[in-house]
């Protein structure tokens, strides 16, 4: 059981969050919703036990265990994805090393006979039956299991943590967090960082979870498919309903319109009892009568209707002069990081005014494609030509985290101005939702909503007439995210925009463009045509159309014997020029090691045969890989069942 009572957070002086109160049991699932800045992330640190309540309680059974994953994430260096999630079976890791220690002192003891030798056997049998019990066989494959769930693969579990992203690392956390069989789960924007396929396993994970759930998350859909309760924090009040997102607005919408239906009624009814008081109460017939109805209005209880804060970002983007009819020229466009490709073969060509969604599983180069396209990142071969007079605006997926967290909010916006703004940083600070002392505030203590709120006005200070934007929504609150959308709606230039949320989305683009296998495939219209094209709801209907798709195709192959004889010849012969191809790759790989070792060295060859060759052997390479890539797909199409 966690039971919040009268809770008030008071920090710097201000009150957070004031007069919070709600309890919550095993089973429950709650959805912890609220404007950016309104204390949902300061709640869940002060369950966890970070912050000290000025006031109220909080009440949590004594032997529950709580996992919380925070937005902001420090990993210390020096640990594999594997070791690194390990961490959270600590008793067990404790037993498996005890164990281990038993085990050695038994296998060089000799005096078998001995009271000695037997106390630790009968200690190695009682650590034995302990570490079966928490499940000490399993945790290495329950591990495994989870990490594949969040979209690691096999390939990613010996690699040092330090060489992931911030939303890998992220992922590794969460893990750990659901393999710890916790009684309370906090979870602070989980689905920030995961792509549709591990958002679809994550759903089902936290719908067979069977402990308290307090999640923060402004993904609507995340919300309606795990939730089975939503609080929503005000600057007034909280509101409470066991019902998902969804279902929670309806309620509020018509609980707001009887209250003011309500006290619209009680109004008249006041009116008419002043009237008739005003008109009775000086005659002496109807003194009494008068008096009654004032004991009447005094003992009246007024009905308040909840105020509704409809403070919202006042967003107009500024349009630069108009750009060249062609934006960009995309040509034969290949980008591999070492010997990972992740585009292959790109070509497309953006004109003047066209609206472009990216949509794929992360990985698939979307934000790399946008980052070429800026010029943050260089292809390794193809071109990308950018037209006349094209004026770039980009919002990167960690936008925020460029800005200086030692600067206040004004000053972060006065250094990104010049001449032609600097007077309006103020009134553009406002439309952003920073007044008052907000502008004071450093960057570094703003919420994650905030931050990104912060990194769209530094973004507007200059004009431009191309917006690119990777995951803007990202920590946004949903009415934020809804602002946001309608100002992007009346952008007078063209628009690319990278997102996995449909909501989003829908009716932002005039062309769905889709990266899958290194490659993009074009879909005339916004996303909710594209999904209609795709024969899916959403992109969760899509993900688990994959096994079923494949599970079709498969036994829709009806090959006959000799069919399959001729396919198993075939494969073998396909397998026996890979195995000499990766041979070869590996023969060359090391002389392109010892080209560029001696390319390193103090006195580097200048003979011209030296770089032919080293350039030859580049080329080869290339070359192999590319074969080798086509054996592999041939060998995956071979049906010898």
């Amino acid at each position: 059981m966690l039971n919040i009572s009268n809770l008030t957070i008071r920090l710097g002086g201000n009150d957070i969050i004031q007069n919070v109160g709600f309890q919550l049991n095993p089973g429950d699932k709650a959805g912890l919703i609220g404007r950016n800045g309104v204390g949902k992330s300061t709640l869940l640190k002060a369950i966890n036990g970070e912050i000290e309540p000025a006031e109220g309680q909080i009440e949590i059974l004594k032997e529950h265990k709580i996992g919380y994953l925070r937005q902001d994430i420090d990993f210390e260096g020096g640990t594999t994805v594997l070791e690194e999630t390990y961490k959270a079976f600590d008793d067990i890791k404790r037993i498996e090393n005890s164990l281990n220690r038993l085990e050695n002192d038994l296998a060089v003891r000799t005096d078998f006979e001995s009271d000695s030798y037997m106390q630790l056997l009968d200690e190695y049998h009682h650590q034995q039956e302990q570490f079966q019990l928490l499940g000490g066989y399993q945790y290495k494959g329950e591990t495994e299991k989870v990490l594949k769930g969040l979209g690691f693969t096999d390939a990613d579990f010996n690699k040092p943590v330090e060489t992931f992203s911030g939303g890998w690392r992220m992922r590794i956390e969460l893990a750990k967090i659901l393999l710890q069989n916790n009684d309370i789960l906090l979870l602070d924007e989980p689905t920030n960082h995961l792509d549709i396929e591990s958002i679809l396993w994550f759903e089902n994970f936290l719908k067979n979870y069977k402990g308290i759930l307090l999640l923060v998350s402004h993904d609507q859909m995340f919300l309606d498919n795990v939730t089975n309760r939503t609080i929503e924090l005000t600057k007034n009040k909280t509101y409470d309903f066991p019902k998902p997102y969804s279902q929670f607005l309806k309620i509020k919408a018509e609980l707001l319109e009887k209250q003011q239906q309500a006290a619209k009624n009680q109004e008249k009814e006041i009116k008419e009892t002043e009237r008739l008081i005003e008109k009775f109460r000086y005659k002496a017939t109807k003194a009494s009568f008068a008096q009654s109805l004032i004991k009447k209005l005094e003992k009246m209880e007024r009905i308040e209707v909840d105020a509704v804060d409809n403070q919202t970002m006042n967003i107009c983007f500024p349009v630069a002069k108009p750009s060249g009819k062609i934006v960009f020229e995309i040509e034969q466009l290949y980008k591999s990081f070492g010997n990972k490709e992740v585009l292959k073969d790109i070509n497309l060509i953006i004109t003047k005014g066209e609206r472009l969604a990216f949509v794929g599983q992360n990985g698939t180069g979307k934000t790399t494609l946008a980052k070429i396209l800026v010029s943050e990142l260089q292809a390794s071969s193809g071109q990308v030509k950018t037209g006349h007079n094209v004026q770039i605006g980009y919002f990167a997926q960690n936008q925020s985290e460029y800005l200086n967290p030692d600067l206040s909010v004004l000053e972060t916006l006065e250094a990104a101005s010049d001449d032609t703004n600097r007077t309006k940083v103020r009134d553009i600070l406002g439309a952003f939702l920073f007044s008052g002392d907000d502008v004071h505030k450093k960057a570094g203590v703003l919420s994650g909503g905030e931050r990104n709120r912060l990194a769209l006005a530094v973004m507007m200070m200059q004009p431009f007439n191309v917006l690119i934007m990777d995951e803007p929504t990202n920590h946004l609150d949903i009415h934020s995210k809804q602002v946001l959308q309608q100002a992007l709606l009346s952008f007078d230039g063209t628009l690319i925009v990278v997102s996995h949320d449909r909501h989003f989305l829908q009716g932002l683009s005039d062309k769905t463009i889709e990266f899958k296998d290194k490659n993009i495939k074009v879909h005339l219209g916004d996303i909710d045509y594209f999904l209609q094209e795709r024969q899916a709801e959403n992109f969760r209907a899509i993900e688990l159309q994959k096994e079923t798709y494949a599970s079709q195709d498969k036994k829709s192959k009806n090959t006959s014997y000799e069919q399959r004889k001729a396919n198993r010849k075939k494969q073998k012969q396909l397998k026996n020029r890979l195995n000499k191809i990766e041979q070869e790759i590996e023969q060359l790989e090391q002389e392109i090691r010892d080209m560029e070792t001696q390319l390193s060295a103090p006195t580097p060859p200048s003979d011209p045969d030296f770089f032919n060759a080293y350039t030859e052997a580049k080329n080869r390479l290339d070359t192999l890989m590319i074969e080798w890539e086509q054996l592999l797909t041939e060998l995956d199409n071979i049906d010898i069942v």
